[in-house]
C-alpha cells in the first residue's frame, strides 16, 4: 500500500507532555493511519552542509531546547532506527549518511504521540542549508519510492514561525499577517501551486520575512509536497495559531480508506 504522508506544525516542546487538542488530533491521526514499515522524518531543527540520512541502528533522544520544565529533559524515546532504509536512501540519491544525530525534538515530541510504544523504527534526513526551495521539492521526488515501500514520511516544522514576535497574551489567535501567510500556503497546497510554494516571496518579501525570519520550519513541508501528487488527496486533522505568530497547522495527504 501506498503509504500516505504527513505534514505536522509541531509548536512547543511542552507539546510532547502535554494533553491537548493538538496532542489529541495526533493520536486521532494514528487511528488512521496504516501501520508503517518505518517513518523517515524531515525535521526543522536538523539542519547541516549537504544533505545527510540518519542511520543510527538506536538513535538517541537529543533534547535541543532549553528553559522548559525538568520533566521534559527526562523524556527518552527509544524507537529503533531504519539503517537499511537510511543507507539505501542515501546511497541511490548520492546523499551522506550520518551515525551521529538522533531523534531532534522536531522528531520525538511528534513521534511518541503518533506512535507512544515507541516501536516502529525511525530514521530522519536532514535539512541542507545550501538548497534552494525548488531543490527541496526535487529531493522530495526522488524520495517517492519510500511510500511504496511502506515508509511514512513526515515533515515537521510550522508554516508559521516567527519566535522573535510571540505574544504570549494570545495562546490562541495570530496577527493578521501570520494568519495570511498560512491561507496562503494552505490554497497554494489545496491547487497544488509548487512554483508559489518554491517563491513564497512572491506574496511579499516583507511577509515571508515577518512569517519566517529563518526559514528551516518553512522546508519540510516542501518534502511532503514533493513526494505526493494531485491524485493524493489533502486534509487538515488540526488548524490553528498560537501566541500570535505560529502555525499549527497538520497536513495529511493521501486517500485513506476511513
Amino acid at each position: 500500500m501506498r503509504m500516505p504522508v504527513l505534514f505536522v506544525g509541531h509548536g512547543s516542546p511542552m507539546n510532547a507532555i502535554e494533553e491537548n487538542p493538538f496532542t489529541r488530533s495526533l493520536q486521532e491521526v494514528r487511528g488512521k493511519l496504516p501501520l508503517p514499515r518505518a517513518v523517515c522524518i524531515v525535521s526543522a531543527h536538523w539542519v547541516t552542509n549537504g544533505c545527510h540520512v540518519l542511520a543510527a541502528e538506536w538513535p538517541r533522544t537529543i533534547h535541543d531546547f532549553y528553559g522548559f520544565p525538568r520533566p521534559l529533559y527526562e523524556v527518552q524515546y527509544s524507537a529503533p532506527g531504519a539503517p537499511q532504509e537510511a543507507k539505501r536512501l542515501a546511497l541511490e540519491h548520492h546523499l551522506k549518511t550520518d551515525h551521529e544525530w538522533g531523534f531532534d525534538h522536531g522528531a520525538w515530541s511528534v513521534l511518541r504521540h503518533l506512535y507512544p510504544a515507541a516501536d516502529v523504527p525511525a530514521f530522519q534526513v536532514s535539512l541542507d542549508h545550501a538548497r534552494t526551495f525548488e531543490e527541496h521539492v526535487a529531493l522530495g521526488r526522488e524520495m517517492k519510492e519510500l511510500r511504496d515501500r511502506g515508509v511514512l514520511i513526515l515533515g515537521s516544522g510550522n508554516l508559521v514561525h516567527n519566535l522573535h514576535r510571540v505574544n504570549w497574551e494570545m495562546p490562541d489567535s495570530a496577527y493578521p499577517w501570520a494568519e495570511e501567510f498560512d491561507r496562503k500556503v494552505k490554497k497554494a497546497i489545496e491547487e497544488r501551486d509548487l512554483v508559489s510554494l518554491s517563491a513564497p516571496d512572491r506574496w511579499g518579501s516583507t511577509l515571508l520575512a515577518e512569517a519566517h525570519p529563518t526559514l528551516e520550519h518553512y522546508a519540510p513541508v516542501l518534502y511532503c509536497l514533493g513526494v505526493t501528487d494531485e491524485t493524493d488527496g489533502v486534509t487538515y486533522p488540526y488548524e490553528g495559531m498560537e501566541f500570535g505568530t505560529i502555525s499549527m497547522r497538520m497536513v495529511l495527504f493521501g486517500n485513506l480508506s476511513s
